[in-house]
């Protein structure tokens, strides 16, 4: 290279001018653009010499200026055509011949330059650029339009971001809902597949680039509401059914199948009482009495027949098999069948004759089964009675509905004599927790009334009788056991307060039950055998029992052996964790939402136990609103200590409270 060549070279990535002016050592030369800085470079970032004539730095500008009148890249295309049909290559002096007919040093420059540039039509094969063929040119051309619209789409997606972000009403595209959705997989699993997209939105804002900040731009946007439930996405539970379950409820409502049960025991002459919440729409279960001619009572415990509706293996059925159970949230349920149906024909609505499976017990007088019979039925609920009208009729002895205070005695004889068996009653108050359509929050504390206990009694009366059926048949079910634990000696409960804190330690050592294919001791209950069959339109395993049940009471081949049933309890244990874990926490994060926008109250609490006594980490009770939170002590304490407490910090997204106790001076100034 000689001094006063004109040369160009890249320096971070732009594409610059110099010229040549002195060596440097044995293979770098200086060069000077034209604001007179020096470029040390080697040969190989040196892109392009303009051949026969000498520069100075100063007269780069002019160079350019002579050049740039050529760099037309349209002009590419008609020689590419030209070259494209003979499939001869070029360079930048044959190019600047084609297309300027000169080859003057600025038009081989500005031909070079247009070759360099193109990514469309010649390809680069040493010092010579060969023509692509017209396939891959209209390939990449609909590439680069892809971009260009990529590129149009996202600006439009920023502006509409920065439209909503102001106030300014704006409809999201179908274009939006890729980023949109890599979003919300972001703010829900920050690890999540995907996760560049929404860290892209999330640069272009100059926001952080974190999952809280995807979760904040969602709540800033009016996508999500500031209360999103998380644990739900994160559980991936499917709240909407799909169009083809809709559409076969649809179906079902208007050409019900055929019933099965064709002999269907007819007990629509029997009183029936529905007695629940009410709020309540999925009415599963309802209680008779029946006088004998020999003047014995027998209970009949009716169960709604959801199997009327759906047969094993149909649309409904596998849905119902992926959601496994009704999850039950404060800001409402997420249903296993359609409402149409489960508040529907399904449920025992009163005043309509319903399908059943209805179960006819006589007891002894001690409480234990004494015949029990199971018939898929036909009843007429006649009376829906909330808790509240069950105690009122109980307290007041009303004449006219004398099978409800039988009922409320044979409860409590069972009562007894599963306490006989050794039952363990573990009473702790429980809470209802309600989200409102305004988002106001409410908390109730739920009584451990004789309406509660006469329907639970009944219900796991019902789950016995299920389980002893299945068992003299060996029908394959699933039993529900739970292993006897290892209770505190009577000296060591005696030393604890009656009531919470006792309950609370007899609780710690409860075990888990299980699902088990063959009947099992149910310690807590007090009994030898065990099943649930009573919430069959909410909790999937209830709806196999009913299949395997009502197959064998028609003579029927079971529908599920004893390996599909095996199977379905893996899957039903795991999703029932699963909705636990989603109920649990959703109502522990509302709990804390109410703590926090009633800071400024005192609450009157129970200190329950130690969780970690060593760091001082106790678990109290707020008795006013039955909530068990845990509290760092700053004292010593003990189990049944009364507190004051006020809550110092709340966050319920952190799942984070903490507490200060409060003397009796600064309570009655909080109250004041």
């Amino acid at each position: 290279m000689e001094k006063g060549t004109l040369i160009e070279f890249r320096a971070n990535g732009e594409r610059r001018l110099a010229v040549a002016d002195r060596p440097e050592g044995k293979k770098h030369w200086i060069a000077i653009d034209d604001r007179s800085q020096n470029h040390t470079l080697h040969p190989r970032q040196i892109t392009y010499e303009v051949a026969n004539q000498t520069f100075k730095p100063s007269d780069i500008p002019n160079f350019l200026k002579e050049v740039q009148p050529f760099l037309d890249p349209s002009s590419l295309e008609v020689a590419w055509e030209i070259l494209s049909e003979g499939s001869d290559s070029t360079n930048p002096k044959e190019l600047a011949m084609l297309l300027f007919s000169e080859q003057s040093p600025a038009m081989c420059y500005a031909a070079y330059y247009l070759l360099s540039e193109d990514k469309l039509y010649f390809k680069q094969k040493g010092d010579r650029y060969e023509p692509r063929s017209a396939t891959q040119v209209a390939e990449l051309k609909h590439q680069i339009e892809m971009e260009a619209q990529r590129q149009r789409d996202w600006q439009s997606f920023l502006e509409r971001i920065q439209l909503v972000l102001a106030g300014t009403p704006t409809e999201w595209q179908s274009t939006d809902r890729p980023r949109l959705d890599a979003l919300e997989r972001f703010a829900t699993v920050e690890e999540a597949p995907n996760r560049s997209s929404a860290i892209e939105v999330l640069a272009a804002l100059k926001r952080p680039e974190t999952s809280s900040a995807a979760f904040q731009l969602l709540v800033d946007l009016g996508i999500w509401s500031p209360h999103e439930n998380m644990f739900l996405r994160r559980a991936q539970v499917p709240i909407q059914f799909s169009n083809k379950v809709l559409e076969v409820t649809h179906h079902r409502l208007e050409f019900p199948p055929a019933d099965l049960d064709v002999n269907r025991l007819d007990l629509t002459h029997l009183k029936v009482y529905t007695i629940d919440d009410e709020s309540t729409r999925e009415i599963d279960d309802g209680l008779s009495l029946e006088v004998l001619p020999d003047g014995r009572e027998k209970i009949w415990i009716h169960i709604a027949d959801p199997t009327r509706w759906v047969a094993p293996g149909d649309e409904l059925d596998l849905d119902a098999r992926k959601r496994i159970t009704t999850i039950y949230l404060p800001t409402g349920m997420i249903p296993m069948f359609p409402s149409e149906l489960a508040t529907g024909p399904m449920s025992l609505n009163p005043g309509k004759t319903c399908c059943a499976l209805s179960f006819g017990v006589t007891l002894t007088k001690e409480g234990a089964v004494e015949d029990y019979s199971i018939h898929a039925s036909s009843i007429r609920s006649t009376y829906r009675l909330t808790y509240d009208d069950v105690d009122e009729m109980l307290h007041l002895g009303i004449q006219g509905e004398p099978e409800i205070e039988a009922l409320a005695k044979w409860a409590k004889r069972r009562t007894a004599w599963r306490q006989s068996q050794g039952a363990i009653s573990i009473h702790m108050p429980e809470s209802s927790i309600k989200v409102k359509s305004d988002g106001e929050v409410t908390i109730e504390v739920l009584d451990d009334a004789l309406s509660r206990q006469l329907v639970a009694e009944m219900m796991i009366l019902a789950g016995e009788v299920a389980a002893r059926y299945a068992q003299t048949h060996n029908l394959p079910l699933p039993f529900r056991g739970q292993p006897q634990p290892e209770l505190p000696s009577d000296e060591e409960l005696l030393q604890l307060p009656a009531g919470p804190v006792r309950s609370c330690a007899i609780r710690r050592c409860m075990p888990r039950s299980e699902l088990t294919i063959t009947p099992a001791r149910h310690a807590s209950l007090g009994l030898d055998t065990y099943t649930q069959v009573t919430s069959p339109i909410r909790r999937y395993s209830d709806l196999v029992a009913h299949f395997q049940i009502k197959a064998h009471l028609r003579g029927d081949v079971l529908p599920f052996s004893v390996e599909e049933v095996k199977e379905l309890m893996i899957n039903i244990g795991l999703a029932v964790q699963e909705a636990v874990f989603v109920e649990r926490q959703t109502n522990r994060y509302w709990s804390l939402e109410y703590l926090r926008r009633h800071s400024n109250e005192v609450w009157d609490a129970l200190m329950l136990r130690w969780l970690r006594e060593h760091e001082g980490l106790g678990l109290v009770l707020l008795e006013e609103l039955g909530l068990e939170l845990p509290m760092v002590f700053a004292r010593s304490a003990r189990p049944g200590d009364q507190l004051r407490l006020k809550v110092s910090l709340v966050d319920p997204r952190r799942d984070e409270i903490r507490f200060q106790e409060v003397t009796q001076q600064e309570a009655q100034q909080a109250v004041g």
